[in-house]
């Protein structure tokens, strides 16, 4: 019986020298992220979108169920929508402190709770992410840091503030709209009047 060659595993595959170690160096294919969204059509894109770029996506349609996941592991990184029915996002984030405090979050918003991205970061969130969003904008918001800003002092200026960001999206889904105020209103979910009054005031 001659000896198997060195160069197949078990399963009879191939395996060139250094693959292993390559498959490594990329980092995102060794990391775990938990994404926690209600909405069943975005989790399903953004989740193979993530696996596409070589992240293990654990996936959980609400703050109980990714509890259950933080039963077994400690996810390197932490994908969590703020709006969603029942415990909201906050309440995983103050989770994610107790059960895998080295975790690292970003959040996913929309314009109705944008303001609530203030309370994530101070609950540990390192970012956040504004609806609609893909998966290269949320996995540049993970690489962002608060100590990027020790390397330039300019740039804690040059990033917009929430109150500039909230401007924007403003007028991106209203573009988006046509101009419709009534339905950018019904897109952003916040009645008609106070968008009229928003778009009263001058840009930040």
């Amino acid at each position: 019986m001659s000896p198997k060659h060195p160069s197949q595993n078990h399963s009879g595959d191939v395996q060139r020298p250094g693959t292993m170690a390559a498959r490594n160096d990329l980092g995102a294919s060794s990391k775990t992220l938990l994404y926690v969204d209600d909405d069943e059509v975005l989790r399903e894109r953004l989740t193979r979108a993530f696996t596409a770029r070589g992240l293990h996506v654990l996936a959980a349609a609400s703050v109980a169920e990714a509890s259950q996941h933080l039963d077994t592991v400690c996810p390197e990184l932490a994908l969590v929508d703020l709006k969603m029915p029942g415990e909201s996002g906050l309440e995983l984030l103050k989770l994610l402190q107790v059960r895998s405090p080295r975790t690292k979050a970003v959040v996913l918003t929309g314009y109705g709770s944008i303001a609530n991205a203030v309370e994530a970061m101070q609950l540990g969130a390192q970012n956040y992410v504004t609806k609609p969003a893909d998966a290269d904008q949320i996995l540049e918001a993970f690489e962002q840091t608060p100590n990027e800003s020790d390397a330039d002092p300019e740039s804690e200026f040059k990033r917009p503030s929430l109150a500039e960001t909230e401007w924007n999206h403003i007028q991106k889904v209203l573009n988006d709209c046509g101009g419709n105020v009534t339905h950018a209103a019904r897109v952003l979910d916040i009645p008609r009047r106070t968008l009229q009054r928003k778009l009263k005031k001058r840009a930040p």
